[in-house]
């Protein structure tokens, strides 16, 4: 019976996230092609028209100081958005009602979700990596921490989108999470600077946002450079996880945005 259960639970899981990952890969135009050129963008401008003006930092060119901070940029927003708007549109379409009443525990639900999320962030991230090659050279001091950081932090925000997305009410509320909270943190949370350049009362502020810990965790894997403690930056990620996950869990044991 055990095994039956287990059987069942496997091929809802992976279904799930086979829906998941081809979703984003049917509408490639839409989810891969425009965070690649943005990322693009990111290069031409800030790394060579403006790198070239500011010269180095942390002992390394300023393009190649940046390159980890955007391609976590991708990451993280796109594990996001996928998330959002794929369990949102599942709502809207009130298809998700049937896969609430299937008998899935609520914790494949959120794993399948985040999965997919997951996955769409780290080919993100692959397509700006190769992009970035272009432009300049990419060294990997530590390749554990490199893979591990990125994928924790697609996941962690694979979890917040889905939160985002449980609460959500219409599309609008989709964008304002991203719009005026990821997007003042991730600008905020050295991707283009260190912050050993800020004055001490702004070093302190910076240590509160999440996204620090994540950007200076990645830089370090690859370039060996890091404002923050590595160890202090996956504590904190951990310690995000289980507290999203819990909490996404409680929402979707209790039916909140889905029964009412």
């Amino acid at each position: 019976m055990n095994q039956s259960r287990q059987q069942r639970h496997w091929v809802a899981l992976s279904t799930l996230v086979t829906r998941e990952i081809r979703r984003f890969f049917r509408i490639w135009p839409q989810t891969l092609l425009p965070p690649a050129i943005t990322m693009t963008l990111y290069f031409i401008i800030f790394g060579n028209l403006i790198g070239s003006r500011i010269g180095e930092m942390g002992g390394f060119s300023y393009m190649e100081y940046i390159v980890p901070g955007i391609i976590m940029m991708a990451v993280i927003n796109n594990a996001y958005a996928n998330v959002a708007s794929s369990f949102f549109s599942a709502k809207f379409q009130n298809h998700i009602e049937e896969l609430i009443v299937a008998p899935v525990p609520n914790y494949l639900i959120l794993a399948g979700y985040v999965a997919g999320g997951t996955a769409r962030g780290l080919c993100v991230g692959i397509i700006v990596t190769i992009v970035s090659l272009f432009f300049t050279r990419l060294p990997i001091e530590h390749i554990f921490i490199t893979i591990s950081m990125v994928v924790l932090s697609a996941v962690l925000f694979a979890i917040g989108g889905f939160i985002n997305a449980v609460y959500a009410r219409s599309f609008d509320e989709i964008s304002i999470i991203p719009t005026f909270i990821l997007t003042p943190l991730t600008y905020l949370g050295g991707v283009f600077y260190s912050i050993s350049l800020l004055p001490e009362f702004w070093q302190n502020v910076s240590l509160l946002n999440p996204i620090l810990y994540m950007v200076n965790a990645f830089r370090y894997g690859m370039l060996g450079v890091s404002d923050i403690p590595v160890v202090a930056a996956f504590s904190i990620i951990l310690l995000f996880i289980g507290g999203l996950t819990a909490f996404a869990l409680y929402l979707l044991h209790k039916g909140t945005g889905l029964r009412n």
